[in-house]
């Protein structure tokens, strides 16, 4: 706009004076400034709400939830997968009953002696699923105390006399075969007693049928634990009763597990090869042998020792304590805190404090 042909008028004069003579061209630029101010506004709000380019703010992003397996601490799929139900299995391990099937495939076993220097496995199982274990058989009082924390199912063929008073009380999940025959068989390529086996097809049946769908195991403390630049412990040997049931590890630092040997040889899973584990743990334990039913082996469970845990090629010397029979093992530093077992399958052997050793290199 110019005003240098009006009269010198005040400003605000000259623009009424003006818009008085030019009416056609006041309605184009006040409907240019309308929609001006209709775009600067639409943008404003549009800013408002948008993060500008300019912005570089970190925009925060909600991490997706980990679960971990309560028996291994390894990674699982989903929720569901951690109280998905625990199955217990007692497998036999006199060398009749060798190769046995399904041990690779467990998360956690116990080892310990049954009877007459012979060790047998309590052997743990909730994301696995083997098509074939065995040979089953029967259970010992230690061995429900070492389950009784996990919330399993108990499979087994009978037992001893203070064992299945425990299991058959009402507070366990009994899946003897003695009043469940049809979720077992016996193997033909074998002899009884070594010769009962099963499997998840029929043992998921039966959880399901005695409504066994969820377990809620207390955990054993897991975390991510790093590998050291030296290794202290890459062959482990533990004498737990003769040589034809005392284990041997070798550490592949290839894999970072222990692969198993047992009576000189490779312990093999008869479908799934030679057994390996993440974790390898050396429990000194009080032993004796008590009447029940006969002689039995009687190993104090609730009570506190000193163990060895072997992860990642290394060797640390722990206690470990279990305070009361639904209590979960727990192992400590000698400074008194809690110690970490590393991620993965993990195999503890019940080592007497009366004659039994373990030994590294």
């Amino acid at each position: 706009m110019e005003f240098s042909d009006q009269p010198p008028l005040g400003k605000m004069a000259q623009l009424k004076e003006w818009v008085h003579g030019h009416p056609r061209k006041t309605l184009i630029i006040v409907g240019a400034v309308l929609v001006s101010l209709a775009l600067g506004g639409a943008a404003y709000a549009w800013m408002a709400t948008t993060p500008s380019a300019l912005d570089d703010t970190p925009i925060a992003v909600k991490p997706k939830p980990k679960y971990y397996s309560p028996l291994t601490g390894s990674l699982v799929k989903s929720e569901t997968a951690t109280t998905k139900p625990v199955t217990a299995i007692m497998i036999e391990n006199s060398p009749d009953a060798r190769p046995q099937s399904g041990l690779k495939q467990a998360e956690v076993v116990y080892e310990a002696i049954a009877e007459g220097g012979i060790t047998r496995f309590l052997a743990l199982y909730q994301q696995n699923k083997p098509k074939l274990i065995g040979p089953v058989r029967s259970v010992r009082l230690y061995y429900v105390d070492w389950l009784a924390p996990y919330n399993a199912s108990v499979v087994h063929v009978g037992g001893s006399a203070r064992a299945l008073a425990l299991v058959r009380g009402g507070n366990y999940r009994d899946l003897d075969q003695f009043f469940n025959p049809s979720y077992y068989w016996r193997a033909s390529d074998r002899y009884a007693p070594h010769n009962v086996y099963t499997n998840f097809k029929k043992l998921d049946a039966l959880n399901k049928a005695k409504g066994y769908k969820t377990s809620n195991p207390k955990k054993m403390l897991r975390d991510d634990v790093a590998k050291p630049k030296k290794l202290t412990a890459k062959s482990v040997s533990i004498n737990i009763s003769s040589d034809s049931y005392n284990p041997r590890y070798v550490y592949s630092k290839k894999t970072g597990l222990y692969k198993r040997y047992l009576g000189g040889v490779k312990h093999n899973d008869r479908e799934k090869g030679q057994i390996t584990a993440k974790v390898v743990v050396a429990m000194r334990v009080n032993m004796k042998s008590v009447f029940e039913d006969g002689y039995r082996e009687s190993i104090d469970t609730i009570s506190s020792g000193k163990a060895t845990v072997f992860q990642n090629g290394t060797a640390y010397n722990v206690k470990w304590q279990k305070v009361r029979r639904g209590a979960q093992i727990k192992f400590t530093t000698k400074s008194g805190k809690t110690f970490a077992l590393a991620r993965g399958t993990t195999w503890i052997s019940a080592v007497p404090n009366d004659g039994g050793s373990v030994s590294w290199r």
